[in-house]
């Protein structure tokens, strides 16, 4: 693998004298130099008014600076940021990630599910309070309690009689419907409990169907969440192709007339 070093800038930092041995820099002098490029940062340089810096001696020309290579490229993301993005809502964390245009289809399709389900919910109510209301007119129900069950026994049988009669053949005491605390009912004809059984039943697809809807709901948050994933994977991947092995370096030199200079070098291979 070839090596192409390329100087990317280089500019004179260093304006005090070399044999200034004062522990305190002058105002406007450039002590305390620190490099910070991409997150690497160098602190070997400190104060070059000062003779050391701990045990770091103070740099004299030719020496060079470590070799630092960048901890985290700007513009990175982070993959398990992207999946919360989009478990809490489809298509964030693809936008989050830079692919929106996948990302699209889950919003879309969690908007679509969620009307849906509102569709479902309301549907379901609509055809319930019909066949209750069917059922009140028709069949004369009269009952302190109403509950799903009082409402799936009155559209399975013409009257109360016949029911109780069916619960105590088959020895079911607990489910027989006292007539003294105000339970009867006494369908006008076979016809009308067959209506109401029908809208009932259309009612109970209604809401079982938002049971579907919820699923889908899950798996497209799941789905949107993997893909996000994938997606700022895929960035960072390309970020760093685009990056290629960048290595950065530099040096303390001397430049005509005793000032010193600071220069950075920027390698990458190919």
């Amino acid at each position: 693998m070839g090596t192409m070093r390329r100087f990317l800038f280089g500019c004179a930092l260093l304006a005090a004298p070399l044999h200034a041995q004062d522990n305190h820099a002058p105002p406007g002098s450039h002590a305390g130099i620190r490099l910070d490029l991409l997150g690497a940062r160098t602190a070997w340089l400190g104060d070059l008014s000062r003779p050391w810096l701990g045990d770091v001696p103070r740099p004299v020309p030719g020496d060079s600076l470590p070799a630092v290579r960048p901890a985290s490229p700007a513009g990175k993301k982070a993959p398990g940021l992207a999946a919360l993005y989009s478990l809490l809502l489809p298509g964030m964390g693809e936008l989050y990630a830079g692919d929106f245009s996948s990302g699209k289809y889950f919003l879309a399709a969690e908007g679509v599910l969620w009307l849906t389900y509102a569709a479902c919910d309301i549907t379901g109510n609509s055809l319930r309070d019909d066949a209750r209301t069917f059922a009140d007119a028709r069949a004369g129900l009269a009952a302190p309690r109403r509950d799903d069950q009082l409402y799936v026994d009155v559209g399975n049988f013409n009257s109360l009689a016949d029911y109780n009669e069916k619960r105590l053949r088959d020895r079911e005491l607990t489910r027989v419907y006292d007539p003294s605390q105000g339970y009867a009912w006494q369908w006008d004809s076979e016809t009308s409990r067959l209506t109401f059984r029908d809208q009932r039943i259309r009612s109970e697809s209604m809401y079982n169907a938002r049971k579907f809807v919820v699923a889908g709901i899950l798996v497209n948050h799941v789905a949107s969440a993997i893909n996000a994933a994938r997606a700022a994977i895929a960035a960072n991947s390309a970020l760093d192709e685009a990056l290629g092995d960048l290595r950065f370096s530099g040096g303390y030199v001397a430049l005509p007339g005793a000032r010193g200079s600071v220069v950075l070098k920027i390698e990458r291979s190919f």
